[in-house]
């Protein structure tokens, strides 16, 4: 994976600096790599979602960068660079013998291995067929609710396509539109499964709604529980494995890193005093360099804490608890006032009292 990325990396900057006027020597590009392992339909489907610098930086003669925007490529240059591509990936996995070539076709030589229970998982989960259970190697269940589509005109114009490689450029943003460059972020870094499009049927297995229907009508993959489940482990990366990867002048041991992002963080890096450590001595770039822990909880769990829940105010930070016998003692006396969950027992119903006579 990392060698097909780093080759996918080099044609891609090459193609950048050549268009800009550049060599290699003298400009660098960057690109961030978000490496996804899922299809729409659960599959083990591994692709990089890169998002690339428009442009080169090059020093100039002051000791500082300056960036050298380019053009966005058109379809041309986009079915040259998926050749390219294409050619240097089938060249490397023949070389480690992954691929075999003879007079009539390209077939990979993947020998199978029979003991790997999760080699096999992947194998199944590839080729859209069950991996578990009394279906075992048959095509998963799906429901096609929509007539077929047979317009193919449809897409974008910036995607080029060549013996199963896809190139897709149709997307950018500009300095300024930050809100965009989020939701994109947001987009390549999604996990596999969305709850919403996630449903159990009536015999108890699992419906999952695809986001975009197939050309077939295709807008719904039923799975068993336990064939589920299987889905679920093939998608999983190895352990210790980075799926974020940082290149050109983005990379950790760049040299540019430090004077390209707001953060000023990378190799080179002039250590602060320790009396230049206060929040008031920091420029507005340093201060805006990464959300506070309020922000994360809201962007990520949706949890304000921001607020005031009585008056709509401003919540503001009056401590700051860290021994763990304290937290424990306040978390006692909190669950302490909370109504009891248990039923409250009602006495026995009785009859009403009978009145009395007098005399």
């Amino acid at each position: 994976m990392s060698k097909v990325l780093g080759i996918v990396q080099r044609v891609l900057s090459t193609h950048l600096i050549g268009k800009a006027g550049f060599t290699r020597a003298v400009a660098q590009t960057g690109a961030v790599t978000l490496i996804q392992r899922f299809g729409s339909a659960l599959n083990l489907n591994l692709h990089f979602h890169m998002l690339v610098l428009d442009g080169v930086y090059v020093e100039n003669g002051y000791g500082g960068l300056r960036f050298h925007r380019v053009k966005a490529p058109n379809v041309d240059e986009l079915k040259a660079l998926v050749h390219a591509i294409s050619l240097r990936v089938a060249r490397f996995l023949e070389k480690r013998g992954f691929l075999e070539r003879d007079a009539e076709s390209t077939y990979l030589a993947l020998e199978p291995d029979d003991d790997d229970a999760m080699v096999q998982l992947q194998g199944h989960s590839i080729t859209y067929r069950i991996a578990i259970g009394p279906q075992q190697g048959r095509k998963v269940f799906t429901l096609q609710t929509l007539p077929p589509d047979d317009d193919s005109s449809g897409g974008s114009d910036r995607v080029a396509k060549e013996a199963g490689f896809s190139l897709h450029a149709g997307v950018s943003t500009e300095a300024h539109q930050r809100d965009k460059l989020e939701r994109l972020c947001r987009y390549v870094t999604r996990p596999a499964v969305s709850e919403k499009r996630l449903a159990i049927t009536s015999n108890g297995n699992i419906r999952y709604q695809l986001k975009t229907p197939y050309r077939d009508g295709t807008t719904h993959i039923i799975f068993e529980p336990l064939d589920f489940i299987a889905k679920l482990a093939a998608l999983v990366p190895k352990p210790r494995t980075n799926l974020t990867r940082f290149h050109g002048v983005f990379a950790p041991n760049s040299q540019f890193r430090v004077r390209v992002t707001p953060a000023k963080r990378g190799r080179g890096r002039k250590r602060r005093q320790p009396a230049g450590d206060n929040w008031l001595d920091k420029t507005p770039a340093e201060r805006h360099q990464s959300m506070t822990w309020m922000q994360r909880l809201k962007r990520v769990f949706n949890i304000d804490i921001e607020t005031c829940e009585r008056c709509a105010g401003q919540v503001k930070i009056i401590a700051c608890i860290e021994d763990p016998a304290v937290i424990e003692r306040i978390l006692a006396h909190l669950k302490g006032k909370e109504p009891s969950a248990e039923l409250a027992m009602l006495p026995e119903g009785r009859a009403p009292p009978q009145a009395r006579l007098f005399d």
